[in-house]
């Protein structure tokens, strides 16, 4: 079982947290252009090394938060502290309730009437 520190509620168990693939994989810019093989690899190829790797993981139990850690793949160690993940774009959405992309989350019960 790995341990995680989400900055923002310490160190959690691996269960309270969802994996989000390879970090630093930009959107692109013509996605409209690309050809069907373009895309699909876009969607599906990732890298696979061997050592260090830097990948995105949400706290779903928690904070709900993205987080970028980088894990080294043959100790299975984190080898940095997470680092929030920055957001911008959606507008009338809290900073810390939008996703990596910009799309804002449902509201948390604290915040409803």
């Amino acid at each position: 079982m790995l341990i995680i520190e989400c900055p923002h509620c310490g160190p959690r168990m691996e269960t309270e947290f969802h994996y989000g693939g390879q970090a630093d994989i930009a959107y692109p810019a013509d996605a409209a252009e690309l050809t069907d093989a373009e895309w699909g690899r876009f969607l599906f190829y990732r890298d696979n090394p061997r050592g260090q790797f830097r990948e995105r993981w949400v706290h779903t139990a928690g904070c709900r938060r993205w987080l970028t850690i980088t894990r080294d793949t043959l100790s299975n160690e984190f080898t940095t502290a997470p680092e929030a993940v920055g957001t911008s774009g959606t507008e009338n959405a809290r900073e810390d309730d939008r996703s990596p992309r910009g799309v804002a989350h449902s509201p948390r019960k604290e915040d409803q009437p």
